[in-house]
Formats: structure tokens, C-alpha cells, sequence
């Protein structure tokens, strides 16, 4: 059969296939592009991105035209060709984000954890979060660095389920949590439009592919990409304090103080916190603390002083029970409309998604209710199924808070509108003295 050359690659191919052929090559191509431009991506806007349209055609500057007008006009155009290029990375970030795969609970790893607390004790009242799925650590994957991810995926899970506005806007719009990889392309993204310009520049604006911790500002400015109100606070001993004011070494690039363990690019501020720990007497802390006495300091400063790490858990019931609260079975457990709380300290990162507290001829016992992405899931469903063991791996008292600062992140209600969103940019924190 007759044969001709291949102009591109001078193999010798059937004269029936040689078009085939030849198109080959440049499909192959196209595909090498299409993939290498899959790798640059980063992501998330705050709404299902749009891609805004450019006129390419070139037009002739007016010869009455100022060199100041001029070169207005030339950095508009090259801020419309960056917000286009951070649309169209967008764009293919939502059609290959990948699905993240867990071990799925059946009947509601919340569900479980509810029956567990009603039986628990008579004497004991709890809140929980409503739905959480639980994303554990991989040992061929994140172990050892993935834990602020998982928590991530954690809160996510709750938002996707509970909040129809998060729904819409998270993930543009996917309705399902990512994997780790396509949450580092969305937090680069986070980064090149504008959040959080102090903590991008300490990873030099790359996260994707690599196995840096993350913390609280990661999780607060991830969120906030999609305009969701994220708010972060600190809680730090006051010897620690001393000590970071006596070296002067914690300080923001404005010259801020910066108190939190993790975020040392964490721009400080006021930010707005629960209502409930600006009273004097929190709703529920003396309770917990077995102290009738609360003394809180000016509102202007956010900061309290509590003794001990009880101020941690007094804060976390103040949360979960400034809300609209349903009532289940014998009414010791209640469920909040609040989502879980991201929880880090030095080393390691979990999430709060409930507290309960016991009352006791001693006074009384508060344990926060928390999942880790150390655990196995599987573990965490066979002993809440069988009531046996499900303490141990999820009950958390305040004699186990011995670390010296921990932060919290937390979201207020709503989705932030196009003025808010350039305030979002900007982390601040709220401080909580102990």
C-alpha cells in the first residue's frame, strides 16, 4: 500500500492515515497545554465565577491624551488582564477539583455522638454542632501535615450541609468538599487576589504540591476568599505575654503586636466576636468555672482575664449556646445552629464541634467536644455505636488544655457583599487574655 512522509515527525505512515496522523500530533499538543495550565491553577472567588469579556481590539491613544491619563489607562488594562487570568484559572479549577474521599458514617457521625451524650449522664447538659463528616488524616498522603487541611474539609462538610448561602458560593458552587490539593490551588488563589498579602508572602504565594503546615489564617482566609465572615481568636497566657513583650521579637510589618502562636503575619485589629463574652457575667461561664465572679476588661481591647484555660471553655458554651438551640430526645443534648470551630494550638489542629458539662456534688465538669483528624473513622463510629470507648477520643476537659495559646476560627452568619469583601483582605483578631 502506497506511504507517505509525516511532515512533522518524517515517519513513514499509510497514505489512508497520514491526516489522522498529522492531527494527532497537534491534538497531543493541545493536551500538553490544556494539563500545563491545569497545574497553574489556584482559586476561589466569592460567588460562581463569571469570565468578563475583554475587547482586544486596539485603539489609538487620542493626541490630546495627558501621559497621566495614559498610563491610568495602561494599568487598568493590565489589572482587567490579571482579574482575567485569575478568572479563567478559576474556571478550571472547578471543572477538575477533585471530590475528597473519606470514610462515610452511615447513620451520622453526629447522630452517633448525640445518642452517646444522652445516655451519658443525668446530670449532664451538651451542644453540639449539627452535621460534620470526619476527614482523618492519610498515612500515604498528609500524616504528619495534613491536620489544619482535614479541619478544613471538616467545616466545610458542615457548611455544604447547613447553610444554603455557603452552598452556593463555596467551591464555586460545587456542593461537595475538595480534596487537599484542589484547597491549595483555591487558597493560592485566596492569595493572588488580595487575602491575607502578609501570610501569602511567608509560603511565597505557593501552597499547591507541598506539605507546609497551615493554621488558623490559612482556614480564616480560605473561607474568607468565598466571602464568608471567618473570624479568628487568640488565646494567650499572660506569661507569655510578658515574655513576647519583654523580647519584642512577635511584631506585624505595621508594628502590631501579634499574640497568636501560629500567625505571626496576622495583621491585628478589633474584629467582632460573640456577643456573649462582652458581658460581665457570660451566660454560662460561672457555671463551668464554679465562680460566680467574671471580670472582664474594656470591649474596646477584646480581651478578658479568667483564671486559667477555663476561659477557653467558657468561650466555646458562650458560642454554641448564643443561637437557636433544638432540643432532642431527653433534652440533655442540644443541638446548635453554630458551625464547629476551628481549633489549633503549637503542633497540631482539631476541630470543636459540641461541649457538654456535668454537674457534680463538687462542682461541676466541662468537656469540649472535639473531632481529630488523627483518629481513625472507623474507630470513632464502632465505639460510638457501641457506647464504649468514644470518651477517650472525643472528650476534651480543661485540665488538657495545657498548651500556653490556642486559636479558635469561627464564621458570623451571611455572606459578605463587594465593599466587605476588600475589608475581608485584611485579617484581624481578637484577643482573650488568660
Amino acid at each position: 500500500m502506497d506511504q507517505s512522509i509525516c511532515p512533522i515527525c518524517h515517519l513513514a505512515v499509510l497514505s489512508l492515515e497520514l491526516e489522522r496522523h498529522a492531527n494527532s500530533h497537534f491534538e497531543d499538543e493541545e493536551f500538553a497545554r490544556d494539563m500545563e495550565l491545569a497545574h497553574q491553577i489556584a482559586l476561589a472567588p466569592p460567588s460562581p465565577p463569571f469570565i468578563v469579556v475583554k475587547n482586544d481590539m486596539a485603539r489609538e491613544t487620542n493626541a490630546q491624551e495627558s501621559p497621566k491619563s495614559s498610563i491610568s489607562r495602561s494599568n487598568g488594562r493590565t489589572s482587567d488582564a490579571r482579574e482575567s487570568d485569575i478568572n479563567e484559572k478559576i474556571c478550571f479549577l472547578i471543572g477538575l477539583q477533585i471530590r475528597a474521599s473519606f470514610y462515610k458514617v452511615e447513620a451520622g457521625l453526629m447522630a452517633l455522638l448525640r445518642k452517646c451524650l444522652e445516655s451519658d449522664s443525668e446530670n449532664s447538659e451538651s451542644i453540639l454542632s449539627g452535621y460534620v463528616d470526619h476527614f482523618q488524616s492519610i498515612e500515604s498522603e498528609d500524616v504528619g501535615w495534613g491536620c489544619g487541611w482535614r479541619n478544613i474539609q471538616m467545616l466545610s462538610s458542615h457548611l455544604l450541609m447547613q447553610r444554603q448561602d455557603a452552598r452556593e458560593v463555596l467551591f464555586g458552587g460545587a456542593r461537595y468538599v475538595p480534596d487537599i490539593v484542589s484547597l491549595q490551588r483555591w487558597l493560592e488563589i485566596a492569595w493572588e487576589r488580595g487575602f491575607d498579602s502578609l501570610g501569602s508572602s511567608h509560603f511565597n504565594h505557593k501552597i499547591y504540591g507541598k506539605k507546609n503546615w497551615i493554621g488558623t489564617t490559612e482556614c480564616a482566609t480560605l473561607f474568607r476568599s468565598f466571602g464568608l465572615r471567618a473570624r479568628i481568636v487568640d488565646f494567650n497566657s499572660q506569661d507569655v505575654k510578658a515574655k513576647s513583650s519583654a523580647s519584642g521579637s512577635r511584631h506585624g510589618a505595621s508594628g502590631i503586636k501579634v499574640y497568636g502562636p501560629m500567625d505571626r503575619y496576622l495583621c491585628r485589629g478589633v474584629s467582632n466576636i460573640p456577643k456573649a463574652i462582652e458581658h460581665e457575667k457570660p451566660s454560662y461561664s460561672s457555671v463551668c468555672a464554679g465562680n460566680d465572679s467574671v471580670t472582664s476588661t474594656s470591649s474596646s481591647s477584646a480581651t478578658m482575664s479568667l483564671k486559667g484555660h477555663q476561659v477557653l471553655i467558657d468561650w466555646v458554651w458562650n458560642y454554641f449556646s448564643d443561637n437557636k438551640l433544638t432540643k432532642f430526645g431527653n433534652s440533655r443534648v442540644i443541638v446548635s445552629e453554630k458551625m464547629p470551630l476551628y481549633f489549633q494550638h503549637d503542633g497540631h489542629s482539631r476541630t470543636i464541634v459540641g461541649i457538654q458539662v456535668k454537674h457534680q456534688p463538687k462542682g461541676t465538669q466541662c468537656n469540649l467536644l472535639i473531632l481529630d483528624p488523627g483518629h481513625k473513622t472507623e474507630a470513632l463510629e464502632r465505639s460510638l455505636k457501641e457506647n464504649a470507648g468514644w470518651q477517650k477520643l472525643i472528650k476534651r476537659g480543661v485540665h488538657t488544655l495545657k498548651k500556653p495559646q490556642y486559636q479558635l476560627c469561627y464564621m458570623d452568619p451571611g455572606v459578605a457583599n463587594a465593599e466587605e469583601m476588600e475589608q475581608l483582605k485584611t485579617l484581624d483578631s481578637a484577643h482573650v487574655e488568660f
